[in-house]
């Protein structure tokens, strides 16, 4: 009897089995490149700029005037009112 040759066992998450499918289809090598601690920290400051950018523009689009003048108020209070607590002008 001829000796089988065996496939590899298919994973049993689908999206890992998706991945090594496209791979086999694509004939691309599975490439395992450690990434460091600082490269992940870089990616997710890169994340949060860009998710700030939109969400403080998301937010402006969607108040009302009468919202944004009332944050707007607020905040002149915090940055202003601090002097004349400490009794600076």
């Amino acid at each position: 009897m001829p000796n089988r040759i065996s496939k590899p066992k298919r994973p049993s998450d689908v999206n890992q089995w998706a991945h090594a499918m496209v791979n086999e289809s694509t004939d691309q090598e599975q490439v395992d490149v450690p990434v460091t601690k600082a490269q992940i920290s870089a990616l997710m400051a890169e994340m949060g700029r860009k998710g700030g950018k939109i969400g403080g523009k998301r937010r402006m689009e969607t108040m009302t005037p009468t919202e944004r003048r009332r944050i707007a108020k607020k905040g002149a209070e915090a940055r202003w009112g601090k002097g004349r607590a400490n009794g600076r002008n």
